[in-house]
């Protein structure tokens, strides 16, 4: 009886396997994508944008480059995200955006937002924690079975975990 459970249990888990990577590149390749060109709608930044204060080395750009810097990495990133295509790579490169968001627009609470989205008080960071989190899983797993990534390894010869 076990035995039939276990046998079950592996053939569901072949089937299914990579669908949680998935989920998540999914949801995070979107969020980026969408954040990304609503930026690059109208590359004039808004006001409260031009007063934020920036980690170095963002301090060197104006805030119109750094407004058009994130459109276009959160684009081009989320996209590649999307499809599962150099997806460390473009898990590590937003886990810096996601650094530059929460350091510039998101940490109004302190380490007390982190659990909070909007307040009266101001922004918590939690949406770019829980963002955080499915990028670092990306980057510490690789895009899962359903990838590009994946494709362009297996026609290789090289399978990657």
């Amino acid at each position: 009886m076990f035995e039939r459970f276990f046998s079950c249990q592996r053939t569901i888990g072949a089937y299914v396997e990579g669908l949680g990577l998935l989920a998540l590149r999914l949801w995070a390749g979107y969020e980026f994508l969408m954040a990304g060109l609503i930026k690059l709608q109208d590359l004039t930044q808004p006001e409260w944008f031009v007063s934020l204060t920036f980690p170095f080395p963002h301090t060197l750009l104006s805030a119109h480059a750094n407004w058009v810097a994130a459109g276009v990495l959160e684009s081009v990133l989320g996209t590649t995200l999307l499809l599962g295509l150099f997806s460390r790579w473009s898990s590590a490169a937003l886990l810096y955006v996601t650094y530059v968001a929460v350091y510039t627009v998101h940490f109004d609470l302190g380490w007390q937002g982190w659990n909070q989205i909007d307040t009266e008080q101001g922004l918590g960071f939690k949406v770019p924690l829980m963002l955080a989190l499915m990028l670092w899983t990306v980057l510490t797993q690789g895009a899962g079975r359903f990838s590009l990534d994946h494709l362009r390894h297996t026609r290789r010869g090289h399978l990657l975990p």
